[in-house]
Formats: C-alpha cells, sequence, structure tokens
C-alpha cells in the first residue's frame, strides 16, 4: 500500500481500527521532511498505520520539495532513494487525500501549504500558474493539468501519471474548500475511487460547468 502524507491522511491513520494484514508493507508516497516540524509528521503516520495493521512500514526521507530540480534528479539516482521508489511503484493500491492551496470557510489548512514547505515566492508562482491545489504534492489546475507546471519539477510524490500505474486509488476527501482541487484530481485520472462527504459532494458538482467535464 502506498500513502501519501498530508493532514487528511493523518487523520485517517489516526482514525484506523486495529485490524492485522499478513504481509502488508505501507510504504510513504511523497516526502515530508521539513526542519520547521509543524503540524502531523509523516512519521507519526506511518506509525500509527503500522501499529494499527500489523504492517511493515518504509519512510521517504526527502523533503516535500526540493530548493532546486537538479538535486532531485541527483538523489532520484541514490540507491537508498531508488529503493523507496520501487516499492511505491509496485504498490497495488494507493491512498491519499488532496491538498488545497487557498484558505477559509470550508477548507482545511493542508500540510503542504501550512507547513514551510514552500516559500511565498513559490506559492506566488502556482497562483499565477492557475494551480488549485495538489496529490502527492505534484501541483494541480482545475482542468487536471500539471506536466508543465515548474515547481513540480522540484516535488517528490508520484506523478498522476506514475499513480494511475497503481490499480487501485483511493482518494479522500473532507471539506467544500477543496472542491475546485477534487475536480483537478479526478480529472487528473488519480483516483479509482473517491472517499468524501455529502456536503464536499455537492460542492463539487456545483462546480462543474459545461465543456469541462470528467473523464
Amino acid at each position: 500500500v502506498g500513502a501519501a502524507w498530508g493532514t487528511t491522511m493523518s487523520e485517517v491513520a489516526a482514525a484506523l481500527p486495529a485490524r492485522r494484514v499478513p504481509g502488508l508493507t505501507i510504504v510513504q508516497l511523497n516526502g515530508a521532511s521539513d526542519p520547521v516540524h509543524e503540524g502531523p509528521s509523516a512519521g507519526q503516520m506511518l506509525s500509527l498505520m503500522g501499529e494499527s495493521l500489523g504492517a511493515r512500514t518504509i519512510g521517504f526521507p526527502v523533503p516535500a520539495f526540493f530548493d532546486r530540480a537538479a538535486t532531485r534528479r541527483a538523489m532520484w539516482q541514490e540507491r537508498s532513494i531508488k529503493r523507496v521508489l520501487s516499492v511505491a511503484a509496485a504498490a497495488r493500491l494507493a491512498v491519499f487525500g488532496v491538498g488545497t492551496l487557498e484558505t477559509g470557510t470550508g477548507a482545511l489548512p493542508s500540510q503542504v501549504y501550512a507547513g514551510g514547505h514552500l516559500t511565498r515566492s513559490d506559492l506566488a508562482t502556482a497562483r499565477r500558474e492557475g494551480v488549485v491545489g495538489d496529490v502527492c504534492t505534484v501541483m494541480l489546475r482545475a482542468d487536471g493539468s500539471w506536466r508543465d507546471i515548474p515547481i513540480n519539477s522540484r516535488a517528490t510524490g508520484m506523478t498522476p501519471a506514475e499513480l494511475r500505474a497503481i490499480p487501485r486509488r483511493i482518494c479522500v476527501v473532507s471539506g467544500t474548500g477543496k472542491a475546485v482541487p477534487v475536480l483537478g484530481a479526478l480529472r487528473a485520472g488519480v483516483a479509482t475511487d473517491l472517499v468524501i462527504d455529502e456536503e464536499t459532494a455537492r460542492a463539487v458538482l456545483h462546480e462543474m460547468r459545461p465543456g469541462l467535464r470528467l473523464d
């Protein structure tokens, strides 16, 4: 199982009932190392999941975003990082939330944006690029596009294309402020299953416009 770290997934981990699953491995899908140490940590999320499910856990000891794309490319050549990436690529199930760039009514603060992982300049650039949120720290626009967003060259999570190679992909969402990012995620094809509360589901339907369909 691949699990993306974030606010929602930390809540999911805390709510898991105890049920041992023999032979289960849980691997972290996106980096999270952060010197600020604010908010829920990836280590805590993995620990809770491992304890509840009796699973082996594999962390991903890299930041959510590298400062330079060249650093990411170099790190991806390291054997220790390649091992984690190979386990993640072999996952049969992925579980993740959707982050939202904006805050306000109905929007829970997303750890990627609230936890000091991005600079003000990064956030300003993301807004100029039309970013509405992220999945696995990969930025998305409302139409589901992501490939040409510059900051994604520094992101450490699975891209939508890489996620789509995992057979089952469960997206967990709560909060009406995430309606537009959820649409972006669905248009990017990242989810096979969507776990969502009724109020947020209604907000997603409200945001849909003619000519912007789910494929």
